[in-house]
């Protein structure tokens, strides 16, 4: 269909589009990236770069044959599918011949949450009164009170935090997929956010950038920075396979420990879709139902 079809100046192109809309820093470089491998992958084995189903279920493949998580190879190829579908709206190529394509089956994982030891034991860890300690005990709070993403919390503002209140409320701008939401924290929390803010700060290169988190060195805080200094305090906590994203899940199973209404999670956590929600809590359920079952005492008649 399209043999010799540009892609790499067309992706340029496509790039600004999704700028444009205004797709997430991370959106734009997981599609960018799927369709660069499409495109490595047509190099290394000569195949043509045609948007058809053939060559597609082929990289897609190719992808699951080298050892591609499942959730990988959907990835690669829905961005190269969303591509397909932006060529032809713009009128590149006669037909989206992509339209109709299946993804890959994903496994169902379970990622499992903190329990309280492991939680305390990660906040313990970041007990201190130097600039890191506060930085990442505030963080750490915020996250597994809100729910919200790593992404999100790095872009965060000073503006974005409320602190008058006694509690806290901070604004999410920069949500997935554009949409912004409001989240609510504890008054420890806020403890925590508030001495960041007067103790942590002080005399930081970047103190007066409205950047809410700052990093080390003088420099901003990067996604991969908080991973790392969050990945270094569960580490010496004892706490195996951490990253940023357990805080999330975390946070989904403390609040319907808890009693809070799967509706109230959803907005907190800013989800469109239910299955969302039983993607986030599935390593938990089991344990919830039997704390109900107990409730219940059904053998009790």
């Amino acid at each position: 269909m399209c043999a010799n079809l540009a892609i790499s100046p067309l992706l340029d192109s496509w790039m600004i589009h999704l700028a444009a809309e205004r797709k997430s820093a991370q959106t734009m470089k997981t599609y960018g990236d799927g369709v660069r491998a499409f495109v490595r992958w047509c190099e290394a084995t000569g195949a043509p770069p045609e948007l058809d189903r053939r060559t597609v279920n082929a990289f897609t493949a190719a992808l699951l044959d080298g050892g591609a998580e499942p959730a990988t190879a959907r990835s690669r190829q829905l961005a190269v599918r969303r591509f397909s579908a932006w060529l032809y709206a713009d009128g590149e190529i006669p037909a989206d011949e992509l339209v109709a394509l299946r993804p890959p089956k994903l496994d169902v994982k379970v990622v499992e949450s903190l329990d309280d030891d492991q939680l305390k034991a990660l906040l313990k860890e970041c007990r201190g009164s130097g600039f890191r300690d506060l930085r990442d005990e505030a963080i750490v709070r915020l996250m597994v009170e809100t729910g919200a993403r790593a992404g999100e919390v790095v872009n965060m503002t000073t503006d974005d935090i409320d602190l008058k209140q006694g509690a806290g409320v901070a604004v999410i701008r920069k949500g997935k997929g554009g949409r912004g939401r409001t989240v609510f924290f504890s008054a420890q929390c806020a403890q925590a956010v508030d001495r960041y803010l007067r103790k942590g700060r002080k005399g930081h290169r970047l103190a007066d950038s409205p950047a809410l988190w700052l990093g080390d060195r003088g420099k901003g805080l990067s996604y991969d920075g908080l991973y790392s200094a969050l990945a270094t305090r569960a580490a010496i906590a004892g706490i195996d396979g951490f990253h940023p994203h357990i805080l999330r899940h975390t946070a989904a199973t403390r609040w319907l420990a808890a009693g809070g209404s799967e509706g109230g999670l959803m907005a907190v956590a800013g989800w469109t879709r239910r299955d969302m929600l039983d993607r986030y809590t599935r390593a938990s359920s089991e344990r919830r139902a039997a704390e109900e079952a107990r409730r219940l005492d059904l053998g009790n008649f």
